[in-house]
């Protein structure tokens, strides 16, 4: 049996969402903003109710743990961007994508993604595959658009497996939101 590329991709995209689904559906409103410790980057509502994600243009040393609720921005951000990539609009800017506030719509907000993602895909056939794409790495002309897409499911991957982790902390050290100060 001979499978596409793009088939082999989007399978490996189905089976991140898949394991992703499994810590959506079990989310809860305390989880998102739950600080496992004193340093930590989280998402803080602005004077005009946005949520600004914390940020440095330097990856600070120690890199600081990130809250469920910064990856899941931190998602929103990425994906929204290589969105805008794979269907031919000018891209976002990292200030542009807000978090939406509260669980259920965070929540809301990343399957829409998906599905954005998804019908970018399925516009796609092998060929487009080969033509260079500028996100991730804008700077490499050797990458391409299937590059892009295993970018895509390599962060994909790795954006889950902290939120999953964060969420089994939390829940598993019945952990409050830490009162720690803030940076």
């Amino acid at each position: 049996m001979s499978v596409s590329r793009r088939d082999l991709l989007r399978w490996q995209f189905d089976l991140n969402w898949a394991l992703f689904e499994y810590h959506l559906e079990r989310l809860r409103p305390e989880d998102f903003l739950w600080e496992p410790g004193p340093h930590c980057w989280t998402v803080r509502q602005s004077a005009d109710g946005t949520w600004v994600p914390d940020w440095a243009e330097t990856e600070p040393d120690p890199v600081p743990v990130p809250t469920i609720a910064w990856v899941s921005w931190h998602i929103g951000w990425w994906w929204s961007v290589a969105t805008d990539h794979l269907s031919g609009r000018p891209p976002r800017d990292r200030t542009e994508v807000t978090w939406p506030g509260d669980g259920k719509a965070t929540v809301a907000w990343l399957r829409d993604l998906r599905t954005g993602w998804l019908a970018a895909l399925d516009r796609l056939d092998d060929t487009d595959l080969d033509a260079t794409a500028s996100f991730p790495s804008p700077d490499d002309p050797q990458y391409t658009v299937a590059h892009m897409i295993s970018w895509v499911n390599a962060e994909l991957m790795k954006n889950v497996a902290e939120i999953g982790q964060l969420r089994m902390l939390r829940v598993g050290t019945g952990g409050e939101r830490s009162s720690a100060p803030r940076p």
